[in-house]
């Protein structure tokens, strides 16, 4: 009971830092296109810090829910699937549940996206077998233990407010990998893909748990307090055709997700941290995909005028 409180309060304070420093990869390929890297830098090192949940791990008997797997043709395709739908979404995974708690209520749509995507899945799925990627403990965390280092030396020779984001992100990885011990599915994504599996094969072993819901509405909440804190909060509808776009946006992040075996989210702070070399180029191809999306929203846009 005293780790679900712990978790429950990390989750609240990772959503209210997530919607305090607008923490999306969208925006972070966005600012590094136009020569500002450090706010994509950050979320890609956000995982830095994940040895603690480890030593944590380790003292309390848990599991450590890292994921690690070969590099396969299934995390290029389905990072690039995702990447260009966070694009025509214009936020990906954490950020579309940031907006949603900010009063877009078109996120709704992309949402619904998301579990036609999952659904889709259950139809068509890839047929390769992903092959688990294993390293020694001394080389994962003493790599993990050395990149936090130089990470943490890199924050303190940078100036107050870059300095402010890079801590911010820091501490969303660490308390996001803690929280992963209590509950390795505890994101709303991962909540809304158990909902949607138990509802599709009338399933009650897929229902996800009270403690589950619990830390999804403690992630909105903490979002949410944000969002009235910083007066950011406003009812916002949406016409047909953005309604349209964001649904099949999310169609495009549900599908990718799934075939990555894990969005944003999980490859930034399970992925990464476990030195996956699939997790690396997972990320990355979501990186190509969002810049893919912003050059052909800008052609068919110019194409338009």
């Amino acid at each position: 009971m005293a780790f679900f409180v712990v978790a429950l309060v990390f989750v609240m304070v990772l959503g209210f830092l997530a919607q305090t420093t607008g923490l999306c990869l969208v925006r972070g390929v966005n600012e590094a296109v136009t020569g500002k890297p450090l706010f994509l830098l950050a979320i890609i090192f956000s995982g830095s810090f994940a040895w603690i949940a480890v030593l944590a791990a380790t003292s309390l008997d848990l599991a450590i829910p890292f994921i690690s797997y070969q590099v396969s043709s299934v995390a290029i395709v389905g990072g690039l699937l995702f990447g260009l739908g966070a694009t025509f979404n214009n936020g990906c995974g954490v950020s579309t549940i940031s907006k949603l708690a900010r009063g877009q209520v078109v996120m709704f749509a992309t949402i619904s996206g998301w579990l036609i995507g999952w659904l889709v899945l259950l139809f068509y799925a890839p047929t390769q077998e992903l092959v688990p990627f294993t390293i020694s403990d001394d080389w994962h965390y003493g790599g993990l233990f050395a990149v936090s280092i130089f990470v943490a030396l890199f924050v303190t020779r940078l100036k107050s407010p870059d300095r402010k984001i890079w801590i911010s992100m820091l501490l969303i990885g660490l308390m996001a990998s803690i929280a992963f011990l209590y509950e390795a599915k505890w994101t709303p994504s991962g909540l809304l893909r158990d909902v949607s599996l138990s509802v599709w094969h009338k399933d009650p072993l897929f229902w996800p748990s009270v403690e589950r819901f619990s830390l999804a509405a403690a992630l909105i909440g903490g979002m949410l307090i944000a969002a009235l804190w910083s007066h950011s909060f406003k009812i916002e509808g949406a016409n047909w055709p953005v309604v349209f776009r964001h649904l099949f946006a999310g169609i495009l992040m549900g599908v990718g997700a799934a075939v990555a075996s894990g969005g944003n989210d999980s490859q930034l702070l399970l992925a990464l941290p476990a030195l996956s070399p699939a997790g690396g180029v997972t990320v990355l191809s979501m990186l190509s995909g969002i810049y893919l999306g912003r050059v052909l929203i800008g052609y068919f846009g110019s194409r338009v005028r």
